[in-house]
């Protein structure tokens, strides 16, 4: 595959490096991360025009469209990019879409942007308002700020916390062999949450420091319309030199199918059972009014993930958004496997979560959210605490662990 043979060119990709901090200091620690290095030449492979994109972002029919259409303007930094989010902000009736575009705003920083993000610290919307009054201390102090709301709190389930992970991903895929040529997907975080599935980190006081479960769930996959469910054990350490924040490093592997036909649960062209892992660090804040268990809990959580991703490209070139953008159409990779890689993108990320009132009761609910996982990362379909199948993390649909 040629760039030239997808509609697209290499542009200045056959230029010198460049080295913009030479007054700042070591360049291995400055140009070192391999997102960063990629970034500067992977051509953007969402086709659609800036116009359609500025158009989009205000008036698709769909929320993920339009709050992807945000990102999109960002990442290509259109002129009146701040303007366009400011007024997706004000009228959109979507509140994830409206809550993301904060986070945009925080992402792209400066006066303007911190101005349009403290209009909102008010907002009807109380957890719109919050992610408003967040944002904008962390860009004045750099650590969040909450409201006062109450809690509800369920002690019967299985986790004393489920926490919704926004994640704004790039993807970066090689086009070729060469090395040469890179694509780059940037996934708002509705758009990976309908190709990837929506993450939730799930953690219990009383294990949270060294072990925590990330559970996926991908709606609109199956016909019957249950979810397709992927559990991740993470395990790692975390410093509390910080009173009332954690600092942590996780990591997690294990074993799962990667199927080649580039989609979850698409055994059409086969499946290889690899070891599949990811990094995730951050931090997380705790709110002394939300007492578990005796203990504070995570009312905040902030970070950067990395792993591998499998593309089948042949399926996505010239490709529409609404057609690359479907549930299951993007699948985590490896290259830790001796029967040859199965990885071919490069997926780096930040992430940021938060307790949310999901009930419209006014309260804060730390542990309602639907997760199909156990303790110990299991399938957990009815939720009774049990694994559906023992050992298995990754929806049994298709038979795949026989």
């Amino acid at each position: 595959m040629t760039l030239q043979s997808i509609g697209l060119s290499t542009g200045g990709r056959d230029r010198a490096p460049q080295w913009e901090h030479y007054l700042k200091g070591d360049p291995a620690l400055l140009n070192s991360e391999f997102g960063d290095i990629l970034d500067r030449d992977a051509v953007r492979l969402d086709i659609r025009t800036d116009d359609q994109v500025a158009y989009e972002a205000l008036h698709h029919p769909d929320p993920m469209v339009r709050e992807q259409s945000l990102y999109q303007a960002m990442d290509r930094r259109l002129t009146g990019t701040i303007d366009l989010i400011a007024e997706s902000i004000a009228s959109d009736e979507n509140r994830e879409v409206r809550w993301n575009a904060l986070w945009a705003l925080e992402k792209i920083g400066g006066p303007r942007a911190l101005q349009v993000i403290e209009r909102h610290i008010d907002d009807d919307d109380a957890d719109v308002g919050e992610w408003a009054r967040l944002f904008s201390s962390e860009l004045r102090t750099g650590v969040p700020a909450f409201d006062n709301r109450s809690f509800t709190w369920d002690g019967d389930r299985t986790f004393d916390e489920t926490i919704l992970l926004n994640i704004h991903c790039d993807v970066y895929v090689a086009l070729d062999e060469t090395g040469r040529n890179w694509g780059k997907i940037s996934l708002s975080p509705q758009g990976l949450a309908r190709s990837y599935g929506q993450a939730h980190a799930c953690p219990n006081v009383d294990t949270r420091n060294q072990k925590l479960i990330i559970s996926k769930t991908l709606s609109g996959l199956h016909d019957d319309g249950s979810p397709h469910t992927e559990n991740f054990v993470f395990r790692g350490l975390t410093n509390h030199a910080n009173a009332g924040r954690g600092s942590f490093y996780f990591e997690s592997r294990g074993l799962r199918p990667v199927f080649l036909s580039g989609r979850a649960d698409d055994d059409s062209l086969g499946h290889r059972n690899e070891m599949v892992a990811a990094k995730r660090s951050g931090e997380w804040t705790l709110d002394p009014q939300i007492q578990i268990k005796g203990e504070s809990a995570i009312r905040y959580v902030r970070g950067r993930v990395h792993t591998w991703g499998y593309v089948n490209f042949d399926t996505m070139a010239g490709s529409s958004l609404e057609e690359v953008l479907f549930p299951g159409n993007s699948i985590l990779g490896t290259l830790d496997t001796p029967t040859g890689p199965l990885a071919n993108a490069f997926i780096v990320g930040t992430f940021k979560g938060k307790l949310v009132d999901w009930d419209g009761d006014g309260k804060i609910n730390v542990n309602s959210l639907d997760i199909y996982s156990t303790l110990d990362g299991d399938v957990d379909s009815d939720q009774d605490g049990v694994a559906d199948i023992p050992g298995v993390q990754f929806c049994p649909r298709t038979n795949w662990m026989n």
